[in-house]
């Protein structure tokens, strides 16, 4: 059997389901690599309903559904033509350790940044994002964020584990510049005078056309090296049921998917989906959204490449 057949490159939806999109599963970083997707299977800093753990594996199994499209929809090109990317795998960790972990992901993704590969990581829950941002970061430097989600991710008086408060941390480690962060898609509570990031709240994500959105992320973080962060319940419960921390009033993923298309400009040097929790799910219509929300994250950083 070849790799192709393998890894699910000729098959069908329902075979082979080993990695995303069918990549090849390799820790090789080439110069023929350009993208790498790499699983974090971590939620013990989880505040609601745990089981984002499980999310890598939904996100990966949820793209078999994804692979038959040769260009897709409404790109012209093969990914393949312009990009080439491996699945790297999960980042394993000592269990209920959260140090290890910590150490574990930055490593890593110092790695792959560092040999100049586009990061793409499957969450997990959020408070993944630090370690990556702590890899990355030793790289690239203070980097812009856009993140999108319905909680801001900054509450204060969290010294611990715990996926409300990465982006409270991140700036005062250096790692992010609040000027240069944008956050979409916020309905939930915040310190609105003192808040230290630009808000395009969920109502205002809602009624805002996708270029006017577009056009306040990129005025934002201008050139910057800039870290993608999507929080799955950024969608509406209706869109992405299997998550932690539902809200309603969120964001369609055909919104969204919009949104992260209009991004080929900007300077995004790596990219996560985090909070898919399969047990929440409903015939996996989270799982799905995320892994065609990361596909398109992909299709939007090679819309500007030529072909390889």
């Amino acid at each position: 059997m070849s790799n192709d057949l393998l890894f699910g490159k000729e098959g069908n939806t329902y075979a082979n389901i080993f990695t995303y999109m069918g990549y090849p599963l390799s820790r090789e970083l080439s110069d023929k690599v350009d993208a790498v997707v790499m699983g974090v299977p971590y939620d013990l800093a989880t505040s609601a309903r745990p089981g984002t753990r499980l999310g890598p594996t939904a996100i990966r199994q949820a793209s078999a559904q994804l692979r038959w499209e040769s260009k897709r929809w409404p790109y012209t090109f093969s990914l393949a033509d312009k990009l080439t990317a491996i699945d790297y795998g999960d980042i394993d960790y000592n269990i209920g350790d959260h140090e290890n972990m910590l150490h574990n992901v930055s490593q890593q993704a110092a790695k792959i940044v560092s040999e100049g590969k586009v990061l793409l990581t499957l969450g997990g829950d959020h408070y993944v994002t630090l370690p990556l941002l702590r890899g990355i970061s030793e790289h690239h430097g203070k980097m812009a964020l856009i993140h999108f989600d319905a909680h801001t991710d900054n509450e204060t008086g969290f010294e611990g584990h715990y996926h409300g408060s990465m982006f409270h941390h991140a700036p005062i480690e250096g790692l992010i510049d609040a000027d240069k962060t944008i956050q979409i898609g916020i309905r939930t509570e915040y310190d609105y005078d003192s808040h230290p990031f630009q808000v395009i709240n969920g109502s205002e994500a809602n009624t805002l056309s996708v270029d006017a959105i577009v056009r306040r992320i990129l005025e934002t973080v201008r050139d910057t090296p800039a870290y993608l962060s999507f929080d799955i319940d950024c969608l509406d419960p209706a869109f992405a049921p299997g998550t932690g921390t539902p809200v309603a009033g969120g964001l369609s993923s055909d919104k969204c998917l919009q949104i992260i298309r209009g991004l080929s400009s900007a300077n995004i040097v790596a990219m996560d989906i985090m909070e898919v929790a399969p047990a929440y799910d409903q015939a996996e219509i989270t799982a799905l959204a995320a892994a065609t929300l990361a596909l398109e994250m992909l299709y939007m950083v090679a819309s500007t490449r030529e072909d390889r």
